[in-house]
C-alpha cells in the first residue's frame, strides 16, 4: 500500500490518536488533504501561535479555536461534527495531569464525537498511559522520482533568482547526487540541494564530497559517529596487494547497488594484525577505492552507565549509517567493545547480540571494515562466517613492502628515495611495523637537523639499529598472534 492508502485507512477506522515524527510538517498537512479526497473529514490544525484553523474550508486565514492547549481540548470535546485535528508540537503541554485527562476522554470518546487526533513534531515522546493508546504513523521517505522534481525546482528557482541564469548540470553526477539523497525527509534534502546549486550555479561530481559531509552533520545528531575528512588512497598503502585487489573486484557492485547475478552486495571485511601495520590506512583507502564516505564508530564512546543506553546509542549511531548509504562504516578496535571477559552487567553481550543481528539483516549499502589487534579477546560469534565476507590479516611487511613503505614516508618528506640505500635500509628494518619504520624517518630527520646535516642512509640506519620494534618487545604474543592467523584468515598482502 501506498503512503496515502496507509493515512485513508487509519482516518476510515477513526483512528482515535495518531503520533508523526516529522521535521517536515507541510508536506503532512499536504497529506492529510490529499487524504480527503478518499475520506471526508472536517480538517483542522492547531498551533500555540496561531490557534486553530480549520483547513478544508476557504476560511484557512481565519483562526476560531484558542491557542490555549486547555481551551482547545475543550472545544474539540464539544466539537457536534467529528473531524481531524492536527496539533503541532502539542506534546509538551501534556505534562500536565489536565492536559492528559481531557485527551484521554477524547480519546475514549467519551461524551464526544469520534474525532482524529494527530500529534505532530519532530519527535514526539507520550507518557505512558497514552502511548497504549497511541497509533505512530511513519511518513515514507521520497524517492528518487521526488527528489528529482526536487532539484529541478531549486534549479528553476536559481534560474529565476539569477535572471534566467540555468544551472549547469552533469547528468551522471545528478544520478549520484540523487542516491546520496535518498533516507534524508524532503525538506532536509531540499536544503542541501539549495546549498549544493547555489555555491556556484552548478550540479556536479565535484559537489559530492561536499554532499556527503553537508548529511553526515545533519543525520549524525547523536554525536557517536565521526566522519574521516582525511582519507587515504590505495596508494598511500604499501603492500596489501591481494586485498586491493578484493576491494577493487566488488567496487562497481557496491557503488551501483547492482550486484552480478547470484551474488548478494559486497557487506564488510574484518582485518586482524599485528599493531601499526597499517589496518586504519586501509580503512581509509578502503572508503577512497569505492568512493563513498568514511564514519568511524568508536565503541568506547557508546558505553554509558545507565542501563540500556549503551545499546541505545549503537542503535542510533548504526541507523546514522544506514541513512548516510552509501558509505563505509569503519569500526576501530572492535575487541574494545565486544570482549567477552570482565563483568559490565551483560552489556557487552547485548551489544554484541544486536550488532550481529543487524550485521546480519541490514539493507542498506553499508560496508563494514572492523579492525581488532586482540584476536583472542573477539567472540567466537563474531568470527564465524558469514559475518564478514571475508578476514584478512594484515602482517608485518615484507621486504618488497618495507622499501614501497621507505620509499613512500621518504618521498612524503621531500627526499629522494633513490639517493638512499633502500636494499639494505630494507634488510635491518626486518621486524618492524609500517608505523615503525615512519618512526625511523622522523628520527632520522631530526638527527639530521640537529647535526645540521642532510639525512642520508648512515643517519638513518643508525636510527633504524637503535630502535627495538613491537615484534622484539612483545615477541611472544606478536608471534601467537601470526601462528593464528596462519591457517584462519587471508593474508592481505
Amino acid at each position: 500500500m501506498s503512503e496515502l492508502q496507509d493515512l485513508t485507512a487509519l482516518i476510515r477506522a477513526n483512528t482515535p490518536l495518531i503520533v508523526i515524527e516529522t521535521p517536515d510538517e507541510g508536506r503532512i498537512i499536504d497529506l492529510f488533504r490529499q487524504a480527503l479526497m478518499h475520506v471526508w473529514r472536517a480538517l483542522h490544525r492547531w498551533s500555540i501561535t496561531e490557534g486553530l484553523r480549520r483547513l478544508d474550508l476557504d476560511t484557512e486565514d481565519e483562526p476560531f479555536g484558542p491557542p490555549d492547549a486547555s481551551a482547545v481540548l475543550r472545544m474539540i470535546q464539544q466539537a457536534e461534527q467529528r473531524g481531524i485535528y492536527l496539533l503541532l508540537d502539542f506534546h509538551p503541554y501534556l505534562g500536565y495531569a489536565s492536559h492528559q485527562r481531557l485527551l484521554r476522554d477524547i480519546v475514549q470518546r467519551r461524551h464526544c464525537q469520534p474525532h482524529v487526533l494527530v500529534l505532530v513534531g519532530a519527535r514526539v515522546e507520550l507518557p505512558g498511559e497514552l502511548e497504549t493508546l497511541a497509533t505512530r504513523f511513519n511518513p515514507r521517505l521520497p524517492d528518487a522520482a521526488a527528489l528529482l522534481k526536487m532539484l529541478r525546482e531549486e534549479a528553476d528557482g536559481y534560474a529565476r533568482e539569477h535572471g534566467g541564469r540555468r544551472v549547469t548540470v552533469d547528468n551522471e553526477a545528478v544520478q549520484q547526487i540523487l542516491r546520496n539523497l535518498q533516507g534524508l525527509a524532503l525538506s532536509d534534502a531540499r536544503r542541501i540541494a539549495r546549498q549544493l546549486i547555489y555555491a556556484d550555479g552548478a550540479l556536479g561530481a565535484d559537489d559530492l564530497p561536499q554532499l556527503a559531509k553537508l548529511k553526515f552533520e545533519m543525520l549524525n545528531r547523536s554525536g557517536n559517529l565521526h566522519y574521516e575528512y582525511d582519507s587515504a588512497r590505495f596508494g598511500d598503502v604499501a603492500g596489501a596487494s591481494r586485498l586491493k585487489r578484493w576491494i577493487n573486484q566488488r567496487r562497481v557492485a557496491f557503488v551501483s547497488g547492482n550486484a552480478p547475478p547470484g551474488l548478494d552486495p559486497p557487506r564488510g571485511m574484518l582485518l586482524l594484525g599485528v599493531q601499526g601495520c597499517g589496518k586504519s590506512m586501509l580503512a581509509k583507502a578502503t572508503a577512497a577505492g569505492f568512493g563513498v564516505p568514511l564514519l568511524r564508530l568508536d565503541f568506547g564512546a557508546l558505553y554509558n552507565k545507565y542501563h540500556g543506553e549503551t545499546e541505545k546509542n549503537l542503535r542510533e549511531a548504526l541507523a546514522s549509517a544506514e541513512q548516510l548509504a552509501p558509505c563505509v562504516l569503519w569500526i576501530d578496535e572492535i575487541e574494545k567493545g565486544l570482549s567477552s571477559g570482565g563483568e559490565d552487567g551483560g552489556v557487552s553481550r547485548r551489544v554484541l547480540g544486536y550488532l550481529l543481528t543487524w550485521l546480519a539483516e541490514r539493507k542498506a549499502p553499508v560496508f563494514i571494515v572492523a579492525t581488532a589487534n586482540q584476536v583472542h579477546e573477539l567472540p567466537a560469534e563474531l568470527l564465524r562466517k558469514g559475518r564478514f565476507d571475508e578476514i584478512f590479516f594484515v602482517d608485518l611487511p615484507s621486504p618488497d613492502t618495507r622499501v614501497e613503505l621507505l620509499r613512500l614516508h621518504l618521498g612524503k618528506r621531500g627526499l629522494d628515495p633513490d639517493g638512499f640505500a633502500l636494499p639494505a635500509l630494507a634488510a635491518a628494518s626486518d621486524g618492524f611495523s609500517g608505523a615503525e619504520i615512519e618512526q625511523a624517518v622522523v628520527a632520522g630527520l631530526y638527527a639530521a637537523h640537529a647535526e645540521q646535516r642532510r639525512l642520508d642512509t648512515e643517519l638513518l640506519m643508525g636510527e633504524i639499529r637503535g630502535t627495538r620494534p613491537l615484534s622484539v618487545l612483545m615477541a611472544e604474543q606478536v608471534q601467537a598472534l601470526r601462528e593464528w592467523a596462519r591457517e584462519r584468515t587471508v593474508p592481505a598482502d
